[in-house]
């Protein structure tokens, strides 16, 4: 093929494969709106143990790496706030620029990296062992059984962790007002909640649970399609994990720019 079919193939897979992944989201919508707690076969213990993996197995990395975030973000802007003698700015910039952009986004990405990548490495070895078929076999359905559980976790679990970065970030960017540029600590948390309101917050809960949404359908999906014994289950594990790191940022994108404008 020349260089436009090969690009036109390109297109109609991708075209494919979203059409695929929707269907899978509107499958999962279903069989959650149908619940996922009366089938004696999804027991809500399972949907528990996948909270706890997403949400508590995931907090002490997203911690970290909010903490440090936070730390960075006062150090650089206190650097060019320093000039005009307002460094009292640096605890708004660090409380508005975490809950509407970097806690979301810093946070799905770790969670992408590490759930993501579970779930499509769980469920890719149970298609190449045939145990998806098995279930198929018993007339249980693998949506219900083991997409509905995981997307659940992710949509109830990464809210939770982006308020939990929120405060570990402030709390970074407190350390570094009070220890290094010296301001008072009563002063700087005031300006903090002064500056951010709840538009902020919720702005950046939209984008986790878009966020959350994402992750477990390009996981599961990946899972679900996975082919050639471990080697395919290599594949998709990579493969889960690049669209999703592509596909949150092109989604922060996207709900930045409509939040912009429905504030102008």
């Amino acid at each position: 093929m020349n260089f436009i079919e090969k690009i036109g193939d390109s297109v109609i897979k991708a075209a494919q494969q979203a059409r695929s992944v929707l269907a899978l989201f509107f499958d999962t919508l279903y069989w959650l709106v149908a619940g996922p707690f009366k089938n004696k076969f999804v027991k809500s213990d399972s949907i528990f143990s996948q909270m706890a993996f997403a949400g508590a197995g995931s907090l002490i990395i997203a911690a970290f790496v909010s903490f440090f975030t936070g730390i960075v973000i006062a150090m650089q802007s206190a650097y060019q706030l320093a000039r005009f003698g307002a460094n009292i700015y640096v605890a708004p910039m660090v409380a508005v620029g975490l809950a509407r952009e970097l806690a979301p986004v810093l946070t799905a990405l770790v969670v992408a990296g590490r759930v993501g990548a579970a779930i499509a490495a769980e469920l890719g070895t149970m298609k190449v062992t045939e145990q998806i078929e098995a279930l198929e076999t018993m007339a249980l359905n693998p949506i219900r059984f083991l997409v509905v559980p995981r997307f659940l976790a992710l949509l109830i679990m990464l809210p939770c962790l982006t308020v939990l970065a929120d405060m570990i970030g402030i709390f970074g960017g407190f350390l570094v007002g009070v220890f290094n540029l010296h301001l008072d600590p009563y002063r700087y948390m005031t300006f903090s909640f002064k500056f951010m309101q709840w538009k902020d917050v919720w702005t950046g809960l939209v984008k986790s649970v878009v966020f959350g949404i994402t992750i477990s359908m390009v996981g599961c999906y990946t899972g679900l399609q996975t082919k050639g014994g471990a080697e395919g289950v290599g594949k998709a594990t990579t493969l889960s994990v690049v669209t999703s790191f592509i596909l949150i940022i092109l989604f922060d994108c996207l709900l930045t720019g409509l939040f912009y404008f429905m504030q102008t």
